[in-house]
């Protein structure tokens, strides 16, 4: 199950005041980018964060721009280039980030509303279907969310891998979905019969 979850917004804050000195660090920084990837559609990524976005350019006292990534990937790569300074990671991209030379350092987790760190990640079937245990499920489609993700494709491949099964032979196809709420719907779609989703980030500064 999903859980709500807090941001240690103040920790942004914290992270620029203390490795940059207060003479400078604006003239370098006159504004930020913080980047989150779409674990569910666009516009309610954008309604979700601004919020957290409008306090760090208060806190800050510079502009803090959103960008709603199309992937993983591309939080790794803008990065990477400098052109995103804040980055909202999960584990596994962060992970592939500092192993793929990426000069960034986690300096806030989200914690759970009831004080606890950590995330589930479920293989979730159609009620309606006749599949309840993952042997009913050879042949056919499985729907992970993107390469880097940890809960919609490492965990679920590590899972596997521990109950003998490959993914990429065992099923009939395995497609990336994008996203966590593109792999919910690919589900109700038919598009896929079994779709591993869950969903925390590690937040990251360059």
């Amino acid at each position: 199950m999903i859980t709500r979850r807090i941001v240690l917004a103040g920790a942004a804050a914290l992270a620029f005041t203390a490795t940059a000195s207060a003479e400078d660090w604006k003239a370098k920084y006159p504004e930020i980018t913080f980047a989150v990837v779409p674990a569910e559609n666009g516009s309610g990524v954008t309604e979700r964060y601004t919020p957290f976005v409008n306090y760090l350019s208060k806190e800050l006292g510079i502009k803090v721009n959103l960008r709603v990534a199309n992937d993983y990937a591309a939080v790794i790569e803008g990065q990477r280039a400098g052109n995103i300074q804040i980055g909202y990671y999960g584990p596994a991209s962060f992970a592939r980030a500092r192993v793929t030379g990426v000069k960034t350092d986690a300096f806030a987790i989200d914690v759970n509303a009831d004080g606890t760190k950590g995330y589930y990640s479920v293989f979730y079937v159609l009620d309606k279907s006749p599949y309840r245990k993952l042997e009913d499920l050879k042949g056919k489609n499985l729907g992970l969310v993107d390469p880097n993700s940890t809960s919609g494709n490492n965990m679920p491949r590590f899972k596997m891998n521990q109950m003998g099964v490959d993914p990429d032979a065992y099923f009939s196809k395995v497609i990336f979905t994008g996203s966590h709420e593109n792999a919910v719907l690919a589900l109700a779609q038919g598009t896929v019969d079994i779709a591993p989703i869950g969903g925390t980030q590690t937040t990251t500064q360059t």
